[in-house]
């Protein structure tokens, strides 16, 4: 896997998340209730804090989960939530070990289809519906990963040009619109929480 992403919007991060399949998933796992590219920034802190040039599962299954917790929560911390993502990294990494034998880009190597491709996805702790179809569209949009009927198994995100979420973000003009169509779906989930309300 080597591509070029412009999620982390940091040249070295975003280099990391193109050639290493494990800090794809990570990104993807720490990317919620922060910035998105915050998110993506964090497997190139994680492996800087490591002193590496790259994530191994094998590695950070096998720390020390306090150690592993205050590298996460070293000022800049990695996430808002430093200590449970760190627990959730640590899980997905062990998942990848004792299913995958630590390899990241197995997961999706050999998937049959787009529908197995998802059940693998969903399969990872920390990965929901959601997130499995998302990483499914940004491995099919831009990582060139493509088995038959990933389109229709990452459902809206897996559109061409939807500008749903980080599969269609390819520099800062695309961030700019999935960002305002994230704004619009918070103002109408909002709206209808108020009708709802209303309507008791």
């Amino acid at each position: 896997m080597e591509a070029t992403l412009h999620l982390a919007q940091d040249p070295e991060a975003d280099a990391l998340l193109g050639r290493s399949p494990l800090a794809a998933l990570t990104g993807m796992l720490l990317d919620q209730q922060i910035p998105m590219e915050w998110a993506f920034k964090g497997p190139a802190t994680i492996a800087g804090r490591m002193g590496a040039w790259d994530l191994d599962a094998h590695e950070i299954a096998a720390m020390d989960p306090e150690a592993f917790a205050a590298l996460l929560s070293e000022k800049p911390a990695v996430h808002r939530y430093p200590g449970s993502m760190a627990k959730r990294i640590q899980q997905l990494c062990r998942y990848l070990v004792d299913h995958y034998d630590g390899d990241a880009e197995a997961v999706w190597r050999d998937a049959g289809d787009g529908p197995a491709l998802l059940k693998r996805l969903e399969e990872l702790p920390g990965f929901g519906r959601q997130k499995a179809q998302i990483f499914l569209a940004l491995l099919g949009k831009q990582l060139g990963v493509r088995p038959t009927g990933w389109r229709e198994a990452a459902g809206a995100y897996g559109e061409e040009r939807s500008f749903r979420s980080v599969a269609d973000i390819t520099g800062p003009e695309s961030l700019a619109k999935v960002r305002a169509h994230k704004q619009e779906m918070k103002a109408a989930a909002k709206a209808a929480g108020a009708a709802k309300a209303a309507g008791r």
